[in-house]
């Protein structure tokens, strides 16, 4: 007996003096702070568990753009979690710091959870927004963040957009007429979508904000319930925010193992579970079962409608697009 507890000491000694401080960077989308606070200290919990080794994970946030030019101008993300694929295709495109076929390597083309755009209003709903086409009325200010920068805000002008093409039948010109008169009533953009939700929460800015429906119900926690209301409207957009890891500085600080296991925990029944909570729609059917309730099923276009996003950042966003156009327009 002796023996085998010095033996179990020794293995344990072993393990100890192996276990190693090791850090992963995160560069995140704005409106993740709160989510990934939380999944963080779950991760490093079960990674000690493991390993043995103690992981800090650092987070940025900023408009989902901005960050990735941001990592292009050599900010070293172990990790890119960002709003938008497009962000993440930069990567590559302009860089070279993953492969092309970066979707292929996780579930749900590197998506472990969904979003949608929804409507939030001042309570009692004053101006009475109902649906897209309250926005271009007379003296309704909206908030919403640049899509320069923003990928929410660029899911935002896609909603709309989508319920115009609708509404008009199809015809693209009276589409991109509703974005430009839509836009006559945004009297300033912020770069992300947390600064819209600043400028419209606590500065008081506008009649109605567009935002992620985790947003919207932060502003709820954070500001009160009895200040704002969430407007669901009957259409939006199915947004996918992707998660990557970013092999060349991954490869580079020898984070690439921690890296594809932090991205892989994201999946997990007990990471899905903080990102129902945080209000985002998760993947594991068990954990979506249960929160089914707390998502509104609405009529949910996708980016597929738009041929991809590689035709509709071009389109839509890139310079001299629609935005430019109808942004620039006296």
């Amino acid at each position: 007996m002796k023996r085998l507890t010095l033996g179990l000491a020794f293995l344990l000694s072993i393990g100890a003096a192996n276990a190693a401080d090791v850090a992963l960077f995160n560069v995140s989308y704005d409106p993740t702070r709160e989510l990934y606070q939380q999944i963080n200290a779950q991760f490093a919990a079960y990674w000690k568990e493991k390993t043995g080794d103690t992981v800090t994970i650092k987070q940025s946030h900023g408009g989902s753009s901005k960050q990735a030019r941001a990592i292009l101008d050599g900010l070293e993300a172990d990790v890119a979690t960002l709003g938008i694929a497009s962000d993440i295709d930069a990567l590559h495109e302009k860089g070279g710091l993953l492969p092309a076929d970066w979707q292929a390597r996780l579930p749900g083309d590197s998506t472990p959870y969904v979003s949608t755009i929804v409507l939030l209003v001042r309570k009692g709903n004053p101006k009475a927004v109902r649906d897209w086409d309250d926005l271009v009325k007379p003296g309704v200010a909206v908030i919403t963040p640049n899509p320069k920068t923003s990928a929410g805000a660029r899911w935002n002008v896609l909603a709309a957009y989508a319920f115009a093409l609708k509404r008009e039948g199809g015809d693209e010109a009276k589409a991109k007429a509703f974005l430009g008169a839509l836009f006559k009533n945004v009297p300033v953009l912020d770069t992300g979508a947390r600064g819209s939700t600043v400028t419209f929460a606590q500065r008081g800015l506008g009649d109605v904000l567009i935002a992620w429906e985790n947003e919207a119900h932060l502003v709820l926690k954070e500001f009160g319930a009895d200040k704002f209301d969430i407007v669901v409207p009957p259409s939006s957009i199915l947004a996918q925010p992707p998660v990557a890891v970013v092999d060349t500085y991954a490869k580079k600080h020898g984070t690439e193992a921690l890296a594809e296991a932090y991205l892989r925990y994201l999946y997990t029944p007990e990471a899905q579970e903080i990102i129902a909570r945080n209000h985002y729609r998760p993947l594991d059917p068990g954990v979506a079962a249960r929160y089914q309730d707390q998502f509104p099923k609405l009529d949910l276009v996708t980016i597929q409608a738009f041929g991809g996003w590689k035709v509709a950042q071009a389109k839509f966003f890139g310079d001299g697009g629609i935005f430019d156009q109808i942004y620039a327009a006296p």
